[in-house]
This record gives structure tokens, sequence and C-alpha cells, in this order.
């Protein structure tokens, strides 16, 4: 882990549990201070638990954990000064304008943002007295961004900011994020939007079943497996058939006609494949060679199971 002074978030050997089960457990990371870290994992990892841990909502059954080198619950009133919190879902009540609820929030703070300067970051000035059940869901998340940065915290909790979102408020809110990381803020963001983490975040840590199974960066991730050839074909084409290519090292799917063949020749295995595909009268489409994806890395170390 990083000093004690370059980190913004230390977390060791975290415990937490409910009736008997543990939904953290052991889990150890660090964030680094000015950076953007993403935490991901499938429903029930226990990355919300951890992350209600870190904001002081909910204490720890075991291990340490240290936000900004405060404690969250004994240091509650001095760290909601220096942190800004983006909720998944509003709490906010459905006839406030986006004015009124950023003066609001200026009350909260010894060294506030200007409201209205904050309606111009999130691109909701024209919307500034417009009820909020009659905003998008992107502009009701907009608008929970800007919230959040009302205190200027030196570190921000973003949990799936850009739900609800369409694609140009996503690609806005991204804009906004890296220029908080040019500003000097820290970003602990959690999302299922994988290319959110891929695009967004200096470092990616994923946990399941409450444990950390890789922590590193994104681009670090996804070319630790080498290169990989893809492309879709009928399901159920017969994976050790492919894996038997001379310069392949192994083939799965991971989605129903969806084929990912791993090699360190490339080349010589789209040569391999091609023939193979004539030979035996299968199409080959969407032919690409390249590194896995953040998504694909997550779907590898997680299982590809839905859970609730």
């Amino acid at each position: 882990m990083a000093s004690a002074a370059a980190e913004a978030i230390r977390v060791e050997h975290l415990v937490k549990a409910y009736g008997g089960k543990r939904v953290v457990d052991d889990l150890s990371f660090s964030v680094r201070r000015g950076e953007i870290f993403a935490l991901l994992g499938p429903n029930g990892a226990g990355k919300t638990t951890t992350v209600e841990i870190l904001e002081g909502y909910r204490q720890p059954d075991g291990g340490t954990v240290q936000v900004l080198g405060l404690d969250p619950r004994r240091d509650a009133a001095e760290l909601k000064q220096r942190i800004g919190v983006m909720l998944q879902n509003g709490g906010i009540y459905p006839t406030v304008t986006p004015i009124e609820l950023l003066r609001l929030f200026r009350h909260f703070y010894r060294d506030p943002e200007d409201p209205e300067a904050m309606l111009d970051l999130v691109g909701l000035r024209d919307s500034a007295r417009v009820r909020y059940r009659q905003l998008s869901g992107g502009q009701q998340r907009r608008l929970a961004l800007a919230a959040a940065l009302m205190g200027k915290p030196e570190l921000l909790f973003l949990d799936e900011p850009t739900t609800a979102m369409d694609p140009q408020a996503r690609h806005l809110t991204w804009n906004i994020i890296r220029g908080l990381r040019e500003r000097g803020l820290t970003v602990l963001l959690t999302t299922h939007f994988m290319e959110e983490a891929e695009r967004l975040a200096d470092r990616v840590a994923i946990i399941d079943h409450g444990r950390l199974i890789a922590l590193e960066e994104p681009q670090v991730l996804t070319q630790a497996n080498g290169e990989e050839v893809q492309f879709s074909a009928p399901p159920g084409l017969d994976c050790a058939t492919l894996a038997a290519l001379p310069s392949a090292q192994s083939a799965r799917e991971p989605r129903p006609g969806c084929y990912v063949i791993a090699t360190a020749r490339p080349a010589d295995l789209l040569v391999e494949l091609t023939t193979w595909a004539r030979d035996h009268g299968v199409l080959l489409n969407e032919l690409r060679v390249g590194h896995e994806s953040l998504e694909d890395v997550f779907l590898r170390l997680t299982g590809h199971e839905l859970r609730e």
C-alpha cells in the first residue's frame, strides 16, 4: 500500500457480516490521493457495504478503515465537511427545484461552492427552476453530482453516476469527473458500466464474495492475458477444437455466439482460423485482434451467472 500521507483511503482486513454471513471478508486496499479509483463487483459482492462503511453509515465488524486520515464513525462531523457523496437513488423532495436544492446544500458546509456555478458545471442552467420530479433521469443524476460537489470535497464518492443518462450526457459527466481529478480531487467510483471504469479509472479493484480478487490499472488487467482473436459465429462451436489450432493457447465462448481465442501469434492464428472455418462451412463475423476488454476481465474473474 502507499504511504499514509499519499492515501485518501486505507482499508485493512475489513469484515462485515449479516446474520452470520460475511458480505465483506478480510478486504484490504488503499486509494491514492488525486486518483480515480473504481470499485467493481457483481451484485452482492460487498462493494455497497464497503462504501457505506467508508462514508460512515455502517459500523465494521472487524478490521480498520481510514478516510482522509479520519475514522468515518468517530470523526463523522469533520469528515462530512471534506467528502461529497453522490447516492445511486435520489431521496430528493419531488417538488424542489435544482437551484433551491443547491442553495439548501450551501448551508451545510463551511466553504460552499456557488450554486449557480454548479448548475453551469453539470449543464442544468436551463432547468434551474424545473421541479425535480419533472427532470429526466439523467438530469436528476447530474443534479445529484452537483449536490455532492457543493462542499468543495477533497474526496468524492460516486455510486453509479451515469445511470439513466443518454450517451451525450454520459460523456459530459465523464469529462466533468476527469476535470475534478485535474483539480486534485480523489474519486471513488462504483459502476456497472465496464467502459466507464475503463475510460475513467486510474486503478480498478474487483471484489467478489467480499474478497479482493484483482487490483491494478485497467490497461494492465486487460493486457494480462496477451493478445486475442475475437469473432462471432453460430453458438455452440467446440471450444476444444478451436483451442487445438496450432497457434491457439485457449478458447472460450463468454457469450453465446461470441468466441475468444488467446494467442501469442495472432497473424498465424488468423490464417489457421479462417482456413478451419472455410473447411467446416462456418461463417465468421466481426473478426478482430486485440486485448480483453475490462468487461471480459470482469466476467472471467467473477463468472457469468446473474446475481440479485
